[in-house]
């Protein structure tokens, strides 16, 4: 177990005072067995006249702000610490039917993975999937988690990441072809080329923890993203293709979803002529340790802070 803390700041910049629209943030890490949330703060700058929170449909976080009034500059200041949980694949129980690949996911199952097994991207002549079965052997069974890990490492390997700041995402096969692609397009390689196997995957978008002994990640600095894969027994297991990590090593989950359309950090709009828009300034910083206390409130600043004890 260790304890991490996530600064992430984002700053907009504007040539003279505008007014803004509603912003919606996915900033909060997810809760579960292997990552617990002891304490958040979020200072918004200015003060939002509201902002509230909510569950979207698969249960991730999303924080949304209202405005009055206009300045030049609108700025995010996300704290968060949590504690995380290593977990290693080969100490997951796959259960004994989906051990060796191809398997079939159980009726009961097919209903609530049905959305995450459906390919979201076209592949008309069928490229991405023809790449993928490179990874299979000639009419023979493989061992699942040696196929996921043999997937993860090959892209890892084979494209060359890249920083990429238009938005959305490249389609798989443009990855292909040109043999490079950022965090979120090689996730969604990966995501496309597992579904096309009839396995179910999801997007992940979160943050990327670099020890200060390993130089060897991309991705750090700004938000990341991965995918993870539904195995019977574990679940839902994570694999980043850009790092090849295997499991949730260094990897903090903010958001899951079957469309990355539906995982952006932070978004909103102002209301002004385009021309006024300087840019955008993201800062992300990952750093073992941190303690609560660190994040209460200081007096010139009005912070939403939610906060709970370690079990």
């Amino acid at each position: 177990m260790s304890t991490l803390t996530i600064k992430h700041s984002t700053t907009y910049k504007y040539r003279k005072p505008v007014a803004f629209g509603e912003h919606r943030m996915m900033l909060r890490p997810l809760s579960s067995h292997d990552q617990s949330l002891i304490a958040a703060r979020l200072v918004i700058t200015p003060t939002p006249t509201n902002l509230h929170g909510i569950l979207d449909a698969y249960g991730n976080h999303i924080d949304i702000a209202r405005f009055a009034g206009r300045a030049r500059e609108l700025r995010f200041d996300s704290t968060i610490l949590l504690e995380h949980f290593h977990t290693d694949i080969h100490d997951l129980e796959i259960e004994e039917f989906a051990r060796a690949y191809p398997f079939t996911y159980r009726a009961d199952e097919m209903p609530d993975l049905t959305r995450f097994i459906e390919r979201q991207t076209v592949d008309s002549d069928c490229e991405v999937e023809r790449w993928t079965r490179t990874f299979l052997p000639a009419d023979q069974s493989i061992d699942t988690r040696e196929l996921l890990i043999n997937l993860t490492h090959g892209i890892n390997e084979t494209f060359r990441h890249v920083r990429r700041d238009e938005k959305g995402i490249q389609p798989p096969r443009r990855t292909i072809e040109l043999g490079s692609g950022s965090c979120r397009d090689l996730a969604m390689l990966m995501i496309d080329a597992v579904r096309s196997l009839g396995m179910a995957a999801r997007f992940v978008s979160g943050y990327l923890h670099i020890p200060g002994d390993d130089e060897g990640y991309v991705g750090g600095g700004n938000t990341h993203a991965w995918a993870q894969v539904y195995l019977p027994g574990p679940g839902w297991v994570d694999f980043d293709p850009s790092n090849g990590i295997v499991g949730n090593r260094d990897l903090i989950r903010v958001a899951v979803v079957p469309d990355p359309r539906h995982a952006i950090p932070l978004h909103g709009t102002f209301m002004g002529n385009p021309t006024d828009y300087v840019g955008m300034n993201v800062e992300v910083a990952v750093i073992a340790g941190g303690a609560a206390e660190s994040l209460k409130p200081n007096a010139n600043a009005a912070p939403r802070i939610n906060s709970r004890k370690s079990p």
